[in-house]
């Protein structure tokens, strides 16, 4: 039986993107929808992201910056971004977020938003001093040991990759459907870049005894985008939408 399934993550509370992306996910058919987290947290449109994600065909799992929303630290309360976004949520979203699990299995695809065991950590990625590499397959291997799934998705770096293991396992990440690039500071500076503005997303397909990976990146209205974070007091949101870049360098 040939399975398909479209696979999103780190929206962002950008409402144009994931318009763009569900419109798209619905025109080619595709009923089954799997959303990997950090979902709301942005300076665009939570509530109005929330109402589009809370349809029952899409299969949703909670990240790092949903969890702030429910369990908020005293350093997360200091951001203007989780003011303002806990200032449009309404109370059933809350609850709604609150209700998420990390981890999730749809089938013979099991989802997380980092990695299994946390949701702030790359899984297919090292950061160090000089730059952001991608890990060996027995590095990976390591962080899933225990997890019993044929293809495993993640979000969280907001970089599209599928990545073959040893062992014959798949990994995906579909990229971000609302925010293509961002800087960190921890473990090091760095960036994470897609190198372009548009929404991105995968579909994950099973014929017989294979399963492909579809890469789709979307245009959108991003100008319109980046002045609503330009307007909520994010320049730094801007760039990264308007570019899929950051300025920030290594």
């Amino acid at each position: 039986m040939k399975v398909r399934l479209a696979v999103i993550a780190d929206v962002h509370a950008n409402t144009r993107a994931l318009r763009s992306v569900l419109d798209d996910i619905g025109a080619k058919g595709i009923t089954q929808v799997l959303n990997l987290g950090d979902s709301v947290y942005g300076p665009f449109d939570p509530a109005g992201t929330a109402v589009l994600l809370m349809q029952p065909h899409i299969q949703s799992i909670s990240g790092n910056q949903d969890r702030i929303l429910v369990h908020p630290t005293d350093d997360s309360r200091k951001s203007s971004t989780w003011r303002f976004v806990m200032e449009k949520l309404l109370h059933e979203q809350l609850q709604w977020l609150a209700s998420l699990p990390a981890t999730r299995k749809c089938g013979n695809v099991f989802a997380f938003h980092g990695t299994p065991s946390s949701d702030e950590e790359y899984l297919m990625e090292h950061v160090t001093k000089e730059g952001v590499f991608l890990f060996d397959s027995s590095s990976i291997q390591k962080q899933i040991d225990g997890v019993s799934a044929e293809v495993m998705v993640c979000g969280h770096t907001h970089v599209a990759r599928s990545v073959q293991l040893d062992d014959g396992r798949l990994v995906v990440n579909p990229g971000s459907v609302g925010l293509p690039a961002y800087s960190d500071d921890l473990p090091f500076p760095h960036v994470m870049e897609s190198g372009s503005p548009h929404a991105r997303y995968a579909i994950l397909t099973h014929d017989a005894s294979n399963w492909s990976v579809e890469n789709v990146a979307l245009a959108y209205d991003w100008e319109s985008a980046a002045k609503d974070a330009e307007a909520n007091g994010r320049s730094d949101w801007a760039e990264w939408i308007r570019t899929g870049r950051s300025t920030l360098r290594r």
